[in-house]
Order: C-alpha cells, then sequence, then structure tokens
C-alpha cells in the first residue's frame, strides 16, 4: 500500500506574517526588506502580489520599487516568523506524530498510518489548509503522494492557498513534463550538468540510464534517477529519530566593512549571542569553535580552536572565536562578514571532567542569567536584553534589522 505524505509550505511566508499582524497589508504587493540605507538594502522575501509584478528575491529596495513604485516596503521581524513556524508545528501536531521540518515554513507529515487512500489524503490537506488559514490568518500549499521528494514537488506546483495530488496512476502526468530544475537536488550547477546531457525535464532525467548517471555525476546522479522515478523512500523522520545536530552557527554581513579589532569583537559577540541561545534552547554544549572569515577580495578563511570547557555560554564562544582571529586572522582587515560556529557539539546532560580551578558557583550564576536573557528574548525579542559593550556601536542598528534564527 502506498504510504500518504503531505508536505505543507506557507506561501510567501515572512510577508504573509506581516499581513496577519497588520492587516493593511493584505492583497498589497509588499516586500520585506533588510535595510534600505546600507547593503542589505535587498528583498527578503515578497507577497503573492508583489510577486506576479516581477518582484524578486535578491533584487535591490531600489530595483524593486522602480519596478513598483507602489510597493510597500517593511522591516523583517525574525522572531515574529519564528513564532509563526512554531504554531505552524503545533497545528501539524494534531494530525500525527510524524512531522519532518524543512527549514521554518516548510513541513513533512506522515498520515499512512490514520488514512488509506489518496482521497481521505487529499481530504485531510484541506482540512489541514483550513485550519492554518482560521487560526494563523495565513495559506499554505500543500501536496500529498506517496514520497516526501513528490509530495514537495507537489506543494509548489499550485500556488497559493491549494492541494495537489501527485498519486502512483497520474505522476508520469504530472510530474514528467516538469523541467528538471523543479526537482529537489538540482542546484544551479546540478541543473547545468543535466542540460549538457540533454536532460531537460524529469521524464528525461527518469528515463536516462542510472549507470550513466552514477558514472557521469557520481552517487549525486543515481539520486536524482530514484527520485524522478518516484523510487525515494525515506521516512518522515520525528524529532527523535532525526540525526544529532553536529554544530550551531550563525553568520552575517555587516551594514560597513568591519576595519578595526573592537569592531570584529563586537560583531563576533553579537553572532555568538544566537549561538549560545540555540545550543541552550537544543541543550547541548560545544568542545570547539570555527571562525570564518570573508576580507574584501572575498576571499573566505576558516579557522578552528578547542574550547577547554564545554560551554553554551556566549561570551565563552565569542572569546574563543576571537582569539582565533587575532592569532589567526588579524591581518586580513578589513573583513567584509564572518560567521561564529559551535562544533563538537556534546549533550548538556552529559557527565562533564572539570579541575580544580573551576569556579562552580560562578558557573551557575552564569546560567541562570543565560536562562533570564533567553526567557527575556522569547518573550519581548532578541534586543530586549545585551551586553553593554554592544550599546553605541554603529554596527548594532544594522544588526538588529539584519539577525536571523
Amino acid at each position: 500500500m502506498s504510504r500518504i505524505i503531505l508536505h505543507s509550505d506557507a506561501n510567501s511566508f515572512f510577508a504573509s506574517v506581516e499581513a496577519a499582524e497588520d492587516p493593511s497589508l493584505k492583497g498589497k504587493a509588499v516586500a520585506v526588506c533588510g535595510s534600505v540605507e546600507e547593503r542589505h538594502g535587498i528583498v527578503l522575501a515578497q507577497s503573492v502580489e508583489a510577486k506576479k509584478i516581477g518582484i524578486k528575491t535578491g533584487m535591490t529596495v531600489g530595483e524593486a520599487t522602480k519596478l513598483l513604485p507602489s510597493l510597500t516596503v517593511v522591516a523583517p521581524h525574525y522572531e515574529l516568523y519564528g513564532k509563526y513556524s512554531a504554531e505552524l508545528r503545533r497545528i501539524y501536531d494534531d494530525y500525527t506524530d510524524r512531522v519532518e521540518p524543512f527549514g521554518l515554513d516548510e513541513c513533512w507529515l506522515d498520515i499512512s498510518s490514520a488514512i488509506k487512500n489518496f482521497k481521505d489524503g487529499v481530504f485531510v490537506a484541506e482540512t489541514l489548509k483550513e485550519q492554518v488559514k482560521k487560526e494563523l490568518g495565513i495559506t499554505v500549499s500543500v501536496g500529498v503522494s506517496f514520497n516526501k521528494i513528490f509530495a514537495k514537488l507537489g506543494s509548489d506546483m499550485k500556488k497559493p492557498d491549494a492541494v495537489t495530488l501527485i498519486s502512483d496512476d497520474n505522476y508520469k502526468a504530472k510530474v514528467f513534463p516538469l523541467g528538471v530544475g523543479a526537482l529537489l537536488g538540482v542546484g544551479k550547477s546540478t541543473l547545468a550538468a543535466l542540460n549538457k546531457y540533454g536532460i531537460k525535464t524529469i521524464g528525461e532525467l527518469a528515463r536516462c540510464s542510472p549507470d550513466f548517471l552514477r558514472r557521469s555525476m557520481g552517487k549525486s546522479g543515481e539520486t536524482l534517477w530514484l527520485y524522478a522515478n518516484g523510487l525515494e523512500n525515506s521516512a518522515v523522520l520525528t524529532e527523535a529519530e532525526r540525526p544529532p545536530v553536529k554544530s550551531v552557527g550563525n553568520g552575517m554581513t555587516p551594514s560597513k566593512d568591519l576595519e578595526s579589532a573592537d569592531e570584529v569583537w563586537r560583531f563576533i559577540l553579537w553572532l555568538s549571542l544566537e549561538v549560545g541561545r540555540r545550543l541552550r534552547q537544543q541543550n547541548l554544549l560545544c568542545r570547539g569553535v570555527c571562525l570564518s572569515v570573508r576580507d574584501t577580495a572575498l576571499r573566505v578563511k576558516q579557522y578552528q580552536a578547542p574550547i577547554e570547557q564545554p560551554t553554551s555560554h556566549s561570551e565563552d564562544i565569542a572569546a574563543a572565536a576571537f582569539k582565533l582571529f587575532i592569532t589567526k586572522a588579524v591581518e586580513l582587515l578589513p573583513l567584509r562578514s564572518l560567521s561564529v560556529t559551535a562544533i563538537s557539539l556534546v549533550s548538556a546532560a552529559a557527565p562533564c571532567q572539570t579541575d580544580f580551578f573551576n569556579d562552580t558557583a560562578r558557573a551557575e550564576k552564569r546560567a541562570r542569567l543565560d536562562k533570564a536573557v533567553d526567557k527575556a528574548w522569547g518573550k519581548y525579542g532578541k534586543n530586549a536584553v545585551l551586553p553593554g559593550s554592544l550599546i553605541g556601536s554603529k554596527h548594532l542598528r544594522e544588526l538588529k534589522e539584519n539577525s536571523f534564527r
């Protein structure tokens, strides 16, 4: 018996959330953008109405408003998007315990244990779609199919606020004529490689020799052949079944190049605040840090170092990353962007070797402080509580606007 897999994708998620919070934006061409004045003045997301006129992600604000002078431009509110994402998953949990997120605004749901045929699967998808609209004021498109790849393809085929069925009986008629770039896993470079071999549609990929694809493109070629033929059979993984997190990182391009060690320190500290918060959220500690920097010639360098005691404290992570910068990368100034990543992760519940010089009272005090700050961030937003050293930073305004989850 075929499985019944749903893929639910929130339509124009950032813009839809903004309109749900501000009803005056409903029905308008809206673009969620970074800073208009500085480098981050680009379109991050757009409403359905803006998409129809040709507003695209990655356009500068100037390009977008030139194309549509009446475009409504709003700043991003990432904490709000996280809240709506959590609410979407709460709704999905009403339908099945097998829910697998795919980014902030997409999830797979396996409803096979409760639903026995595609007709009922479509009914469930329609019901879910209407519940999201009623409770959250946003819309989703839902694909219904017998595997994850085709379910996602279905949610992409008709937008917004739609349900699309790709079944055992109709998948060749619906899927094979589509451009091969519509298939999950086919990015720009893979698309170019497939086109070089004359493979333009999913049907042409499906009819290809898997041996040829394996020789030409390696394991990925064979995987794409399985995808195209509807033979992908991976499970929708619950949280307990998903592979453990291997790293937690945060990276960004500031509004202006970082020209001094002091500016780099503040930027590293800002990035580390989010890294530490996400580690604590997942009950993890890190035993190492990775610093990635990009200079003004767009050259990227990466450096790693262990941390003496496993930690989720943001200042510990920032200090280790800054030490890497001072010892390895200070000559690369000025910097265009950088990222901080916590690596070598372990459970916070795991036993930890300490030494005679550990100040346990100080560690407990910092843990209570972290917990209080996390609570304030969760309730009032990421800028509710900040280290004093960040106040007055010329980059802070831009950082506030463009930080992400």
